[in-house]
């Protein structure tokens, strides 16, 4: 039986890829919350499509994970850190998916325009335009983004915890450094 030791190419990609985008898109999400100045609007021009893209990407990375199989959790690995590393991975994709349709549908609620590139390319509205709605949105967008960002954190520190203490090839699965670890159990999400 050939067991699997790293994330094919297209998933570490898309891992990546995601990674860097919900990492810019967090940071820029904090400076507009903290920020009525001149950079306000460039920041809103670029929120917005990257947000978009991180929906799509995010689309594409669950449909991906779902066709390619995943490298196992090491043996040794406790079953409640087994189950605990499957639920963090179901809920980044949750936020991942949610989080830009939370903020889709708040713009449609506000009436705004849901531009991509200028003023050539708008997004039809999802909601109808409500205030209450909008309000209600508003504040879970800023919640849901909280939630990811301790999220990616706490991912990242297990990453960590793998590749410098444990080193038991479960970041390496991720980098493509292969994984060297005995790999037995349940199979861990990308």
């Amino acid at each position: 039986m050939n067991v699997i030791t790293q994330f094919s190419l297209l998933s570490r990609v898309l891992h990546w890829l995601m990674a860097a985008s919900i990492l810019v898109m967090l940071f820029i999400g904090l400076f507009m919350a903290s920020s009525v100045g001149p950079h306000y609007h460039r920041l809103v021009t670029i929120h917005r499509p990257l947000g978009i893209a991180i929906l799509v990407l995010a689309l594409l990375r669950l449909a991906n994970r779902l066709r390619t199989p995943a490298p196992l959790l090491p043996a040794e690995f406790p079953p409640l850190l087994k189950l605990a590393a499957r639920a963090s991975h179901v809920l980044l994709y949750m936020l991942m998916i949610a989080l830009p349709l939370v903020g889709w549908g708040m713009l449609s609620a506000g009436g705004y325009p849901i531009p991509l590139w200028g003023q050539s390319v708008l997004l039809p509205p999802i909601l109808p335009h409500d205030p209450t709605m909008w309000a209600w949105l508003r504040s879970a967008h800023t919640v849901l983004a909280f939630a990811l960002f301790g999220l990616v954190l706490a991912h990242i520190g297990a990453a960590l915890f793998h590749g410098l203490i444990r080193r038991d090839g479960v970041l390496q699965s991720m980098t493509g450094g292969g994984n060297t670890s005995n790999a037995t159990g349940i199979g861990k999400t990308s």
